[in-house]
């Protein structure tokens, strides 16, 4: 499997953990809210279900911000190669390397450290656009584009 497929691959996964870990989550508090109701009453019930509602609502917003992770990581092409970094690539550089699709953190292939980023975040934005040779600054650090895949 090439090295992009792997980081991409790599990213589905990021997002598959996240959505079991969110639907988990919103079972939990379901079944919480469930059993709230057929224990206790008075404002102490009221509070707990206020809490378990506003809990669930953040999960919901987690939910759909996973799966709009989901939808860009569908719109990359891992095979494509441009000679322009964009939503898709694999940047070298000489201060690290990046994969531009989703703010999944560092990830290791083949024990080499690879970030994959989002293009809306500032290093992404610095990097869309740039070729070999490109030369940037980002946080007082001067970087050259090694290569762009």
């Amino acid at each position: 499997m090439e090295l992009k497929q792997k980081l991409y691959m790599q990213c589905v996964q990021f997002c598959n953990n996240r959505l079991e870990t969110i639907r988990n989550s919103i079972e939990e508090i379901q079944e919480s809210l469930t059993s709230e109701t057929k224990s206790s009453a008075g404002d102490k019930h009221e509070t707990g279900r206020a809490m378990l509602q506003l809990e669930r609502e953040k999960a919901g917003n987690q939910l759909a911000e996973t799966q709009k992770l989901q939808e860009l990581l569908s719109k990359i092409d891992a095979s494509k190669i441009s000679k322009m970094a964009s939503l898709g690539s694999l940047v070298f550089t000489t201060q690290a390397n990046y994969f531009i699709a989703i703010s999944a953190g560092e990830i290791v292939v083949e024990n080499e450290k690879y970030f994959a980023i989002s293009p809306n975040t500032a290093i992404g934005k610095l990097l869309i656009g740039k070729e070999v040779g490109d030369v940037m600054t980002f946080s007082e650090n001067e970087f050259k584009v090694v290569a762009v895949l």
